[in-house]
């Protein structure tokens, strides 16, 4: 009797917040995704507007808060982390990982950088997962989306008290990826939880993904009342991803 080949790795990029750093961030593979290939790498240092031209490691710069789907956009700053970004997936790639055991993960800023490098990347790969991230370009973008990255599936996770990056920069982010893209993305929603990180957020990602990133594919026009958690567990790590504290609370 022929054995079951072996359960083929996962690796996960994983892409830490403003002010943030890769190594600070690697508690953060104790959640979730057991027995996966987890890299955390680090942003460049660069100054941030919305600091006060503070240098600090940075994906793009970040012109002001709370951010919103109005918010001043340097796309070409966002597209230079996109092309870091795509060498890394490469070089996983390369290395033998099959595209759609690549996932892509990250929190705040680093949240929108995963989104627009997995939105800008020519191959599907295995998922997506946004937490309290936003979308870090224009609509103008979505001729540059091809069909193959719409195949990659999406997570997005928003608090409904986050007030650096308000839940509507996620339900802006969710309608273009479902109306304006077909995408599959799924949306969801914690009710009490602020611009943070919480165990359960990556808990909930791994079933989601072990269930095939199966999500609304067009959902409604407010999708913010949809797959809402209400209650938050006292244990959680919170961020200040915007600046840099990632600690316990």
């Amino acid at each position: 009797m022929e054995e079951d080949p072996p359960a083929a790795e996962r690796f996960v990029l994983w892409l830490h917040g403003l002010g943030d750093s890769g190594r600070a961030n690697e508690p953060v593979a104790g959640y979730a995704f057991a027995g996966a290939r987890w890299a955390f790498p680090t942003a460049p240092t660069a100054p941030v507007t919305c600091n006060r031209g503070m240098l600090m490691p940075s994906w793009f710069d970040i012109h002001d808060t709370p951010i919103t789907s109005k918010s001043v956009r340097g796309e070409a700053d966002v597209m230079r982390a996109v092309e870091s970004v795509h060498a890394m997936i490469d070089r996983e790639i390369s290395a033998g990982t099959r595209p759609e055991d690549v996932f892509v993960f990250g929190l705040s800023q680093g949240g929108a950088l995963s989104i627009a490098s997995v939105l800008l990347y020519p191959r599907a790969l295995g998922g997506c997962a946004v937490f309290s991230g936003f979308l870090p370009f224009g609509a103008s973008f979505a001729s540059r989306v091809t069909a193959e990255a719409k195949k990659t599936p999406v997570l997005w996770v928003h608090g409904r008290a986050d007030l650096l990056v308000p839940i509507e920069a996620g339900k802006d982010g969710t309608k273009f990826l479902r109306g304006r893209l077909g995408m599959r993305c799924e949306f969801k929603v914690y009710e009490g939880l602020g611009h943070e990180l919480a165990p359960y957020e990556l808990q909930y990602c791994e079933r989601w993904a072990d269930g095939g990133g199966g999500g609304g594919g067009s959902g409604d026009d407010d999708p913010g009342r949809r797959n809402v958690d209400r209650g938050v567990p006292k244990s959680r790590r919170s961020c200040s991803c915007g600046f840099g504290f990632f600690s316990r609370s």
